[in-house]
């Protein structure tokens, strides 16, 4: 059977299965959070620096979850939005894909464009450790911009009207790139409150402000753009981190995030 292959096992996360399960279970082990979240945004680096943020994400997610993640990730190459309709291996297993709701994105299928990029490669492993009955729907963002991210959002809630499917939309991003942890932290939760109040126009606005440089903040915008549409009313703030709370080292940091849209 043709398949997507790990790319980045063995570099962004164990690619033994066994580390990688005890990984799994003693980040949502140690995760205290509930909730019942539409959407969720999850970091995308190194488990080492980030696995504890998502895993604080997926935790805002009943465990029982069985249907459909549509896991939005940016494209770090520049391809073009695209998506994959074949299941997803992982060290502990592989996630079946749904064909039928990527089919009804009626988006372009690019299963090269998927081979090597990580964003929605690193949030696979917890939805196969956590919810082994659930499938995934991937979609690579290119354009990033508000008209592209509104659009991918209205694709995303036709398909599901069509398709009738239960879904959760992960959006993949980290924040702040390679600043000071103090200035990462304060430009972050700034760009952030606006997204607890679902104000995506807002969220746009203040990360040009402040140079925000969040990789993935097109596939944040689609998913809180999709999940109010599919009645979400609210937003938190979950857990923030930076890669300097990890090595002790602050003076250039990455931010993360996990921010749960219910």
């Amino acid at each position: 059977m043709k398949m997507r292959a790990c790319a980045v096992a063995g570099m962004f996360y164990p690619g033994d299965p066994a580390h990688l399960g005890q990984l799994l279970a003693k980040f949502f082990g140690e995760s205290k959070v509930t909730g019942n979240s539409l959407g969720i945004v999850s970091p995308h680096a190194g488990y080492i620096y980030s696995g504890e943020v998502a895993a604080s994400a997926f935790s805002t997610i009943s465990p029982a979850f069985s249907g459909t993640f549509v896991v939005v990730g940016p494209s770090h190459r520049g391809y073009l939005t695209c998506v994959s309709q074949v299941p997803w291996e992982t060290p502990i297993g592989v996630v079946e894909n749904d064909t039928e709701l990527v089919s009804a994105l009626d988006i372009e299928t690019d299963e090269a464009s998927h081979r090597n990029e990580h964003s929605i490669e690193v949030q696979v492993p917890f939805i196969r450790h956590r919810f082994p009955g659930a499938r995934i729907a991937p979609v690579l963002m290119g354009q990033q911009d508000m008209g592209s991210a509104r659009m991918l959002a209205e694709k995303i809630v036709a398909a599901v009207q069509r398709t009738k499917r239960e879904i959760r939309i992960v959006a993949s991003s980290d924040f702040s790139h390679y600043v000071r942890h103090e200035t990462a932290k304060t430009n972050d939760i700034y760009a952030i409150e606006s997204l607890v109040k679902l104000d995506v126009e807002e969220f746009y606005r203040r990360i040009g402000e402040r140079d925000v440089t969040a990789c993935g903040y097109g596939p944040i915008a689609v998913m809180v753009l999709a999940c109010a549409r599919l009645g979400a009313k609210t937003a938190r703030l979950i857990q923030y981190a930076t890669s300097g709370d990890v090595t002790g080292d602050r003076r250039e940091v990455v931010g993360y995030a996990a921010i749960s849209v219910m």
